[in-house]
């Protein structure tokens, strides 16, 4: 039930859960509002003799509701990983579509989604992914666990490396094919940092990328075996998912990390002293201990 309420926490802060909870979003993906200003301009002409006839108050109202359907595309997207990058792109469209009042208010959004999703969202991923790993030694683990990572001295580095794996992950998706690869080479940092808070960039992108090294495509066959669990969720309104399958995914990639680790340090990887856990000892001394 820990892993159930931390889960739950997550899909709520981060949308992380982006199918189980689909049942209660309402639909302002990234893009929608584009399309429906795109509608609205080809029915101007049939708009401009609606509002000929019946006066400006159409006009306000229908002024009114590009605005709301914007808002509400922005707010959205705040809770989304990543979101922001989209949004972002979504704003400079719009600027070159002349439309520039919806145009500030995505780019506004954008801004409030990037220091939303870098400040909280992802640093509470992170968080999630050190409660499966403490639970796993230790089963009286509290939720509490999740926000440990806002401790001074981890915070940052948290969303500094954070930051980068996400904008390296959207360049390589410019190359279609490269973004799915990437997506599963970087797919361990967040447990590396999880275990390890202060680790240098270089040595958590180095280490997901040895550990992943010959795995990327196992992990991704790992996750198409989800693919049912995801249907039955959605089919229950996100129940099920928030009751089983959501806990069940990330404990299962939580054993693959642990699998994974396990071999990086018996095999001595680059840097992998990263992964094991320093231990103080009398007079200032410190050894390493197979955490």
């Amino acid at each position: 039930w820990t892993l159930v309420i931390g889960c739950f926490i997550i899909a709520i802060c981060t949308g992380e859960f982006g199918l189980a909870s689909a049942s209660f979003e309402k639909n302002y993906e990234s893009g929608n509002i584009i399309e429906d200003i795109h509608n609205e301009e080809k029915n101007m002409s049939i708009e401009f003799q609606i509002i000929k006839s019946e006066g400006v108050d159409k006009r306000v109202k229908s002024l009114a509701k590009r605005f709301e359907n914007a808002i509400n595309s922005g707010i959205n997207s705040i809770t989304k990983s990543q979101r922001y990058i989209y949004k972002t792109t979504d704003a400079i469209r719009l600027f070159l579509q002349n439309s520039p009042k919806e145009a500030i208010i995505i780019a506004i959004s954008a801004l409030i989604a990037f220091l939303f999703v870098m400040g909280v969202a992802e640093p509470l991923l992170v968080g999630e992914k050190r409660l499966f790993i403490k639970i796993k030694k230790h089963k009286n683990t509290k939720v509490g666990e999740l926000i440990t990572v806002f401790k001074k001295g981890q915070w940052f580095n948290i969303v500094k490396i954070s930051f980068v794996k996400n904008i390296y992950t959207f360049l390589w998706y410019l190359t279609i094919i490269g973004g799915m690869i990437k997506t599963y080479e970087y797919q361990l940092i967040p447990y590396i940092l999880a275990e390890n808070p202060q680790i240098k960039r270089k040595e958590a992108f180095i280490l997901s990328k040895q550990m992943m090294k010959g795995n990327k495509w196992k992990a991704f066959v790992l996750d198409l075996s989800f693919i049912l669990w995801y249907i039955a969720s959605f089919l229950t309104f996100g129940v099920l998912g928030i009751l089983y399958v959501n806990p069940y995914t990330i404990a299962t990639r939580t054993e693959l990390y642990l699998f994974l680790k396990k071999e990086a340090v018996k095999n001595k990887y680059e840097y992998y002293e990263e992964l094991v856990e320093k231990v103080s000892k009398k007079g200032n001394k410190k050894k390493l201990k197979e955490a």
